[in-house]
């Protein structure tokens, strides 16, 4: 262990508090109707019962969020990957952040005369004309501005909040301009405020998908095992890497929703023998759709750390019984962990020991335990920003959520059996056979049953909440978000960001676990973190010595 573990409050026992004890420390200041509300969303662990969170609801005003907004969950993570996609934002530019896709979503172009549209930032540019009069026939002019001079198989519309508080009618205009253009044009209601966060947006966008997407091509698809990997966003290159060990393996991706993907993917992904779900957050309501309708099986994967990787490969194998292809999958983890272990036992001697906390939106929170584990590194504290109960508590929860006022902003689609292709290929008949072997389907148990016990975990950790659990158990390491990276570094922590990757990646998959442990090797073992000074610190006590009273004179 390096001499800045060995020198860490973590290395002696009774000096840190209990998670009990810091779940008070870190209420104690909020006034009593936020404390109630704060207190629910803070549980201590117990991954044997895990209690019931506080979870998808409205943050308090002014306790400084991570949280985005439904337009970002929307545009910004699921719809906006899609390389060949024209996106056009309708809205005031002040929106136009997510309508240029800045979260290193990799992509390449795969096909003669496609073209990639991530690197464009296109909106509407509302003015105050438009918010007073309408943004309509701005928005129709935008599109077919876009389309004489890009040509896309695919146009879609994002509204923001100015779009709905005025109530320009978006998917009158797309109807129209696919009408007139002849090529497939949608829109997306997805306005900031629709809901408590951007968990919202992603169940408008996979509304959108499945609406005006999936399905619309019936080509078969060659391969012996055909899969689509839902909830990857190829943040890195992650989907890459999940790519390559699975092509090792024999079994052909149709889709990845929606990293490095392209429409023509999309529209032809229900010809799939199976569903896999890495963002169990982002995407579930896909999945339980496309088995409505298709009846497409799907199951929690994690191509996150490599007990989680080969636990997965193991099961896809599992699902489709096939001998040659199980024994291939172990021949590909017996040759992938010869690079892995090495690296991973080295690592260790550095790592073991050391403490890490993740607050990250989606499953990462929960994935990348895995990744922490490998190293011998201990989560003490772990929270999303957005999940709902079933992300912390399981699925097994989901008959006793009750709908709220925010849920019921986001239209619930009405998903009945296709009759001509239902159970493509026996894939309902496979299901039921494996049910019957207990083998689960539509699975997660959620990130509380396996984080450890007595750890500390914190639903939409606040700024305040954040600082107190720095001074309080000075982890070596914090995954965190774009948001909050920089406070955190300020306070000699260092923080590995987690929803771009910042320039590294990718993470996922062996090869990943590699970069992973190495980077994370590389962040403690540096002694930079201990000469870190915020200039505030120096400024505190003039600042205090000024404002104290004058004494009073007798």
């Amino acid at each position: 262990m390096s001499d800045e573990a060995t020198d860490s409050p973590q290395a002696h026992e009774g000096l840190v508090p209990s998670a009990a004890e810091a779940r008070e420390q870190m209420l104690e200041i909020y006034p009593k109707k936020t404390r109630r509300k704060r207190e629910k969303q803070m549980l201590v662990n117990d991954p044997g019962s895990p209690g019931e969170i506080g979870a998808n609801s409205r943050t308090v005003p002014g306790i400084i969020t991570q949280r985005g907004c439904s337009y970002a969950g929307c545009k910004g993570v699921v719809i906006g990957p899609i390389y060949d996609i024209l996106h056009i934002t309708h809205g005031p530019i002040g929106c136009g952040w997510y309508s240029w896709l800045s979260r290193r979503n990799m992509t390449r172009i795969r096909k003669a005369g496609e073209t990639n549209f991530l690197q464009y930032s296109m909106s509407t540019d509302m003015q105050e004309e438009q918010i007073v009069f309408g943004g309509e026939k701005k928005l129709a002019l935008a599109i077919q501005e876009a389309y004489d001079e890009f040509h896309p198989k695919a146009i879609s519309i994002y509204a923001t909040c100015p779009v709905g508080l005025i109530g320009d009618d978006i998917h009158k205009v797309c109807r129209e301009m696919k009408q007139k253009l002849g090529i497939n044009i949608f829109g997306f209601s997805c306005e900031g405020y629709k809901g408590v966060s951007q968990s919202a947006g992603h169940h408008i966008a996979n509304n959108g998908v499945f609406k005006h997407m999936i399905g619309l091509d019936d080509t078969p698809v060659e391969g012996k095992y055909k899969i689509n990997i839902l909830g990857e966003y190829n943040i890195g290159g992650d989907a890459w890497e999940i790519d390559r060990i699975l092509a090792l393996c024999g079994i052909k991706i149709i889709g990845t929703l929606s990293g490095g993907v392209s429409y023509d993917d999309i529209t032809n992904c229900h010809m799939a023998d199976l569903n896999v779900v890495m963002c169990h957050r982002s995407i579930n309501y896909m999945a339980e759709m496309m088995e409505k309708k298709f009846g497409i099986p799907w199951f929690k994967v994690n191509f996150i750390g490599i007990n989680g990787t080969k636990k997965s490969l193991r099961k896809i194998a599992k699902y489709f019984g096939d001998k040659e292809l199980i024994d291939r999958v172990e021949e590909v983890i017996a040759k992938e962990m010869s690079e892995v272990r090495p690296v991973v036992e080295d690592v260790k001697t550095r790592t073991s020991g050391k403490t890490a906390a993740l607050f990250v939106g989606g499953s990462r929170a929960h994935h990348y335990q895995d990744l922490f584990e490998d190293m011998g590194m201990k989560v003490i504290s772990a929270g999303y920003e957005f999940a709902h109960r079933d992300d912390y508590e399981g699925r097994d929860v989901l008959p006793h959520i009750k709908m709220d006022a925010d849920t019921r902003n986001i239209e619930e689609l009405e998903v009945e059996q296709d009759p001509a292709r239902f159970n493509l290929r026996g894939t309902a008949d496979r299901k039921a056979a494996l049910q019957s072997e207990e083998f689960s389907f539509s699975d997660y148990e959620g990130m509380m049953r396996q984080m450890g016990k007595d750890t500390l975990v914190i639903d939409d950790i606040s700024h305040h909440e954040m600082e107190k659990l720095i001074e309080i158990y000075k982890p070596d390491v914090i995954g965190s978000g774009i948001k909050d990276k920089y406070i955190i570094e300020k306070m000699g922590v260092p923080c590995k960001q987690l929803h771009s990757y910042d320039y590294g990646g990718p993470y996922a998959g062996f090869k990943g676990a590699i970069n992973f442990y190495k980077e994370i090797d590389r962040m403690t073992s540096t002694k930079v973190w201990k000469y870190i000074h915020a200039p505030w610190h120096d400024a505190a006590p003039a600042a205090e010595a000024a404002a104290a009273p004058e004494p009073v004179n007798a």
